[in-house]
Formats: C-alpha cells, sequence, structure tokens
C-alpha cells in the first residue's frame, strides 16, 4: 500500500468499529484524512486491534517518522558546547533543545500525563500526551490501560510510569502527573512538580534508561508557570545528578515554544 491506500484502510477500520461512525464521510484531500485518522486514534477507546490494523498502522507511522526527521542524541549539543562563556555544573550531561519531542531517538522521553494516564480524549489537541500517543499509535493507550487496571486507582501526582514508545523513535515512554495549578502557585505544587522529575529520573535509572528527554512537565493545560516550573526542573535535574551522574549519560530539557527556550537559556547560559 502506498500512504493514501494505508491511510484510507486504517480510516475504514476504526470507522467500522463504531457504528455512530457509519454515515462519516471520508475526506478526499490528504492533510484532511490524517487529521480525521487522529482524531479517531484519539478518541478511540483502549481494546485490542486486528493484527492488519497494527501492521499497517506502524508501517504508517514509522514512515511518517522517518519523513518528519529523526534527531539522535549526538546531534544535541551539550550545555557545555551551547553555552562555552560559562560552566554549568552537569554542563556535560545536560542538553537544551527546542523541537518536537516526538522526532528524539533517545531511551526515553517524559510525556506530561493526566491522572487516568490514559493519554488525551480530545480530537486532535495540541498537548504533548496526545502528541505522544498519536506519534506512538493505539498500542501506548493500550498498554497504559493494563497498567492503570492493574493498579486500580488514578495516578497519584509526582510518581512515573514506563511503557514501551511503539512507533516513537525512543525505546521507553516514562508518564508522569504534574500538578495543576487553579490560583496562587502554592510550595506543595513546587514539590509535586520537582517529584515528578526525581520520580522519572529514578524510573529511567531502574529501567537501565541512560538517555532521558524531559517535556516542560505541567507548563502548558496544567498552567504551572513557566519561569518557576524551569528553575525546579534544573534544580530537580542537577540534584540527581550530583547523586547519579555514574547512571545517566545524558538528560534533554526539551522545549517547543521559543519562549520557554529563553528562559532555560536565561537559566542555563
Amino acid at each position: 500500500m502506498n500512504k493514501i491506500e494505508q491511510l484510507n484502510f486504517l480510516i475504514k477500520e476504526l470507522i467500522s468499529e463504531q457504528e455512530r461512525y457509519k454515515n462519516l464521510k471520508i475526506p478526499k484531500e490528504y492533510n484532511e484524512k490524517r487529521k480525521l485518522l487522529r482524531a479517531l486514534m484519539n478518541v478511540r477507546e483502549p481494546y485490542e486491534a486486528s493484527e492488519e490494523f497494527i501492521k499497517v498502522q506502524d508501517e504508517f507511522l514509522k514512515t511518517e517518522s522517518e519523513e518528519k526527521g529523526i534527531v539522535e542524541l549526538k546531534d544535541l549539543a551539550t550545555l557545555d558546547e551551547q553555552f562555552t562563556e560559562k560552566s554549568n555544573k552537569h554542563g556535560n550531561k545536560i542538553s537544551l533543545w527546542q523541537g518536537d519531542i516526538t522526532s528524539l531517538k533517545v531511551d526515553a522521553i517524559v510525556n506530561a500525563a493526566n491522572n487516568q494516564m490514559l493519554g488525551c480524549f480530545v480530537q486532535c489537541h495540541a498537548c504533548i500526551d496526545n502528541a505522544i500517543h498519536s506519534a506512538a499509535g493505539i498500542q501506548l493507550r493500550n498498554e497504559c490501560d493494563e497498567l492503570m487496571k492493574k493498579q486500580g486507582f488514578l495516578e497519584p501526582t509526582g510518581s512515573s510510569k514506563v511503557t514501551k514508545a511503539y512507533n516513537l523513535p525512543c525505546k521507553y515512554v516514562i508518564h508522569t502527573v504534574g500538578p495543576i495549578i487553579s490560583g496562587t502557585l502554592a510550595t506543595d505544587d513546587c514539590k509535586k512538580l520537582e517529584a515528578c522529575y526525581k520520580a522519572c529520573l529514578e524510573a529511567a535509572i531502574e529501567n537501565g534508561i541512560k538517555s532521558i528527554a524531559f517535556c516542560c512537565i505541567s507548563t502548558g493545560e496544567f498552567r504551572f508557570p513557566r519561569d518557576k516550573a524551569a528553575e525546579i526542573a534544573i534544580n530537580a535535574i542537577n540534584d540527581f545528578l550530583d547523586r547519579n551522574d555514574e547512571k545517566i549519560e545524558r538528560v534533554v530539557i526539551n522545549v517547543f515554544k521559543r519562549e520557554d527556550f529563553e528562559i532555560y537559556k536565561n537559566l542555563l547560559g
């Protein structure tokens, strides 16, 4: 199958799963087809799909990932290389990089999840949870569902869980639930965000993960102030590396927005 044929097949398979989709029309334009596929994947409940669906989906998503461009760890400068005029505590082990976290070929990327830990169900939402699940494929939600059913309760803030990465270039996804800010930032909120970073790094060591890329946890939909979040992230990473320097080869601080890059740049460089 070519990409159009793959898209049509995947859309038709997802439509056939639900009676409510029976009158849904498949658009003719490629970008609209792609948007519909993502939307159908986003709202799909966690359950098994046919082997053929998984095969075609995996081929499609991996081709898409390669076409988008895969960024390898060797392509990322360390802080020592980025900011040569200043000395950073662990500048040889930390990188600051602006880009799409789903393109990173590191051991693990961090997903800012919600406490249901099943990914974002909002169609084509711009959050990182949605982006990661959309690029990984439906297997990621299924694995998360298995973990949550086994646990039997919602994921606590400041903890973490490790899953496979499926069609992402990385090997694993580490999911963590950050604090939600509804009013004035409290000391407890800061402690919970710090716990997220430490829980992810501890999970990395427990699973033999040597390189990890963090997103800006809680600063999007969860409304944690960006400058304070960056300060907490840097302190938590440095503190962890003080005690576990030999166990982690690289920590990537991944930002998507230029605003966040400038905040980290001012703090690190």
